[in-house]
């Protein structure tokens, strides 16, 4: 008798078989992540000055928009990530 898991993995593997990356696609998207979170946090360690210099002065909406930006800045990393390991992925079909 098959588990609720076992049976949902099989279901989930009929409509959308896994994909196998080569050996070099694993490496290409590997690089694209590392190169995504250096630049996120490169922005992050550029950001840290601004952020206490605004509260350090009270200037408490300042750092919220700071903060906003950041986050913005993040996400927008993000989304081109996954759109460039999709495009590395998609070479692989």
């Amino acid at each position: 008798m098959k588990s609720a898991y076992e049976l949902a993995m099989e279901r989930l593997t009929k409509t959308a078989p896994a994909v196998k990356l080569t050996p070099a696609q694993k490496r290409e998207i590997a690089e694209l992540e590392t190169r995504c979170k250096a630049r996120i946090a490169e922005r992050e360690i550029a950001a840290q000055p601004q952020l206490a210099a605004a509260r350090a002065a009270g200037n408490e909406d300042k750092a919220a928009e700071l903060e906003k930006q950041l986050a913005t800045d993040r996400r927008k990393a993000q989304e081109e990530l996954e759109s460039k390991k999709s495009k590395v992925r998609g070479e692989a079909a």
